[in-house]
C-alpha cells in the first residue's frame, strides 16, 4: 500500500490535467450521446477517464480500477479485498451539458470497504479538494490552499445540501422531519465538499447513486471529520455487487 502522502501530489497533478481536458471540451460545441441506460455521455467523460485510468495503472499497477465509462462498456474488474480506485471522470454530466459549472472530476481510493483518499476537482470553478483519512482535508482555490473541516451541527438553523437534479419527496420528508428549512442546491460531488468545508451540515441522498459518484467526495468528507451512513445507521461500504449505493446520509460533526 503506497502512503497517501506520496500519492496525493501525483493525484492532484493528474486531476488538474484531466480538468484541463474537460474545460477544453466544455468550451467547445460538443456532442451528447446516450448510453444504454439513457444517461448522457460526452467526449469529456471519455477523454478525462482515458487519461486518469492510464495514469493510475502506471502509478499503482496492482490496484483494480473501477471507472464509470469502462464499466458502461462492460469492463468490470473483480476488486476482491484489495485496495481499488473508483473514478468518475465527469460527475454531473447534466450540469456539464447545461453549462452551469456544477460538475466535478473524481478519483477515490477504497481500502477495506471504505474510501481512504479522495480528490475532487470542480474545473469550471477552479477549485480542487483533496484529503486522506487521518491526515486531514484541504481546498485549493485562487486564494491558495486552505485546511477544511466540518462544523458542529447547530441546534437551530442547520443547513442541508440537496441534489440539483435528483431532489425527491423522500428528501423533502427527511428535511421536514429534521426541522431543516435552509437548503443549498448543488450538482455532482460538490455536495460532499460543501459539508466537508463547513458550509452545510447534512447531505441526504435517497435517489440512486453509484460508488464512483460518491467515493472521492466521501473520502474528502471523512478526512475533514465527517461521516456517511446508510439510513439503517451503518457505514456506507464500497465494493458491493454492481457498485450501486443504497440511500445514505452524509453529515459533518
Amino acid at each position: 500500500m503506497i502512503a497517501p502522502a506520496l500519492l496525493m501530489p501525483k493525484l492532484v497533478s493528474l486531476i488538474d490535467r484531466a480538468s484541463a481536458i474537460v474545460l477544453e471540451i466544455y468550451a467547445s460545441d460538443f456532442d451528447v450521446a446516450r448510453k444504454e441506460d439513457a444517461s448522457p455521455v460526452t467526449l469529456a467523460d471519455e477523454a478525462a477517464e482515458a487519461l486518469i485510468v492510464k495514469e493510475l495503472r502506471a502509478l499503482t499497477p496492482n490496484f483494480a480500477i473501477v471507472a464509470e465509462e469502462e464499466v458502461s462498456a462492460g469492463k468490470i474488474p473483480d476488486v476482491g479485498q484489495e485496495p481499488f480506485w473508483l473514478v468518475d471522470p465527469l460527475d454531473g454530466t447534466k450540469e456539464f451539458i447545461s453549462r452551469n459549472g456544477e460538475f466535478t472530476v473524481n478519483i477515490g481510493l477504497v481500502h477495506a470497504g471504505l474510501p481512504i483518499l479522495g480528490v475532487v476537482a470542480a474545473p469550471a470553478r477552479g477549485i480542487v479538494w483533496w484529503g486522506a483519512v487521518g491526515q486531514g482535508a484541504v481546498r485549493r482555490d485562487e486564494q491558495g490552499v486552505h485546511v477544511i473541516q466540518v462544523r458542529p451541527r447547530p441546534d437551530m438553523d442547520a443547513v442541508a445540501v440537496a441534489s440539483r437534479s435528483h431532489r425527491d419527496a423522500d428528501t423533502d420528508a427527511f428535511l421536514a422531519e429534521e426541522g431543516i428549512t435552509k437548503t443549498i442546491s448543488a450538482g455532482s460531488s460538490l455536495k460532499f465538499c460543501l459539508v466537508a468545508q463547513g458550509e452545510a451540515d447534512v447531505y441526504p441522498r435517497f435517489a440512486p447513486t453509484m460508488e464512483w459518484d460518491t467515493a472521492a467526495g466521501h473520502a474528502v468528507l471523512r478526512a475533514a471529520g465527517g461521516r456517511v451512513s446508510t439510513r439503517a445507521g451503518g457505514p456506507l461500504l464500497y465494493g458491493k455487487a454492481g457498485f450501486r449505493n443504497p440511500s445514505f446520509l452524509a453529515a459533518g460533526a
